[in-house]
């Protein structure tokens, strides 16, 4: 098991596994729910996300819609402010950030999303591929052809 929570420790949670992809989001929307250069998010299947405790701690902002739906939705203790995993209604898989995790979730970062909208002050240092909006779009519609 994988197990993780919010900083306070009122939410709380185990995977019994992690799906992937592993991205590293540098979209607006993401830098600014983290406060950070990105968000790490960690791909998994509802059916390996069981919530342990916390979920009347457990406040969802709802961002407007600005393309298409579904809009970016945010999780986040009520305590201590920390962001949490919040499936969402109906779906089969979602993502989480992976900065909750107590354990190794065995993947590792798959590449950098967004880099075209990324912080000027964080450069990006390692090897990861590094998609733009329009290539990461080209990305998923081909591996859903794929399936």
């Amino acid at each position: 098991m994988i197990r993780g929570g919010c900083l306070c420790g009122g939410v709380r949670f185990e995977l019994e596994k992690a799906a992937g992809p592993f991205e590293l989001c540098h979209c607006p929307r993401c830098r600014k729910a983290s406060g950070s250069a990105f968000v790490a998010g960690l791909g998994v299947n509802v059916r390996d996300f069981r919530l342990l405790a916390g979920r009347e701690l457990i406040r969802t902002y709802q961002a407007p819609v600005r393309e298409v739906a579904p809009g970016y939705s945010v999780a986040f203790c009520s305590r201590c402010g920390s962001p949490v995993p919040a499936p969402p209604p109906g779906a089969s898989w979602f993502e989480i950030p992976a900065g909750l995790l107590d354990d190794d979730p065995i993947l590792r970062p798959d590449r950098h999303i967004f880099v075209e909208t990324k912080s000027a002050w964080f450069p990006i240092s390692d090897e990861l591929p590094q998609l733009t909006k329009a290539q990461l779009i080209e990305l998923r519609r081909r591996s859903r052809r794929d399936c």
